[in-house]
């Protein structure tokens, strides 16, 4: 059973892809989760300007990267879920003085990519973040040494209201997997600096970066990747562990064995079940050792 249908309410004129009750299952990597009340696939930022200008404000707009990161709630998400698509969003431009003008559609690794490519060093810890360069902006992502808030310039969004916002690296108001910057600006695009290098000695440092992950977290399976923050002055993993939660099951959905700040589905998991067994760790942990896990994986929408 699906939503009612809010196309009538969309402004007209706009060149991207709008679905009504659109499965949101195969856009996340945990491959759960129900429909969008309606899927809007912007062409461009003046398609996406447009439509948020002419959206009536009372609907509820949720944005969709890569789905590396998040749980979609078994109901759906009602309103707009908004997708940025790699054809409109996707660029990434190599700029003189060793700067790198990225759009948010574009993962990570392809930013690292073409960083190691150009001789550009400074970039290659994105080749170990599973996401896109929207989802980095939004909780200054990072890996291996390095965050996104030492190599941003500047970024690009549009608000609710259908305005165009630009934020230096100081308006970003970045934190430990957090920024500040309005929860209703959608990221568009940003300006990343890294330094001169050597090719081959940065896809070096990719490729172990490549290796440490395949032999400590389970990026073949289908999962959020890692779910809870560490809390100041310890990690996730070592207080899961310590309470037991290695393993855990409930339906088909896991704490994984190889690292357990780690979901898994196994294939018939809901996505009730996968938050239903984080909740399970985070009572865990505060059972074992007094520390309130917080979630860093995002989810969205209502239960089923």
């Amino acid at each position: 059973m699906g939503f009612p249908d809010i196309s009538a309410k969309v402004p007209s004129g706009l060149r991207g892809r709008v679905a009504v009750n659109e499965p949101l299952a195969p856009f996340t990597w945990f491959r759960v989760g129900g429909p969008a009340q309606l899927l809007f696939m912007p062409a461009d930022e003046d398609d996406l300007a447009l439509f948020l200008r002419g959206l009536p404000l009372e609907i509820p707009v949720t944005v969709l990267g890569l789905g590396s990161n998040l749980i979609v709630r078994d109901g759906g998400v009602p309103g707009v879920v908004i997708r940025l698509s790699a054809k409109g969003f996707g660029e990434i431009e190599v700029e003189e003085g060793h700067r790198l003008r990225v759009g948010a559609a574009a993962p990570d690794v392809k930013l690292a990519r073409a960083a190691a490519d150009a001789g550009i060093d400074g970039l290659a810890f994105y080749r170990g973040i599973p996401g896109a360069i929207g989802g980095a902006l939004r909780m200054n992502a990072g890996a291996h040494g390095g965050e996104t808030k030492d190599a941003l310039i500047e970024a690009w969004g549009v608000s609710r209201s259908g305005e165009r916002r630009r934020f230096s690296n100081g308006e970003m108001g970045f934190s430990y997997r957090h920024c500040g910057a309005p929860d209703d600006v959608i990221f568009t695009r940003a300006l990343f600096q890294g330094r001169q290098g050597d090719r081959e000695i940065i896809l070096s440092e990719m490729e172990r970066i490549t290796a440490a992950r395949e032999v400590s977290q389970p990026i073949r399976e289908k999962t959020g990747g890692s779910t809870f923050a560490n809390p100041a002055g310890q990690k996730a993993w070592q207080l899961i562990d310590a309470a037991g939660c290695r393993g855990l099951l409930r339906g088909d959905a896991q704490v994984s064995e190889m690292h357990c700040n780690f979901l898994i589905n196994r294939g018939a998991a809901t996505a009730a079940d996968i938050e239903g067994l984080g909740e399970d760790v985070r009572a865990r942990v505060k059972a074992s050792s007094g520390i309130e896990l917080r979630w860093e994986i995002k989810r969205i929408g209502v239960a089923g």
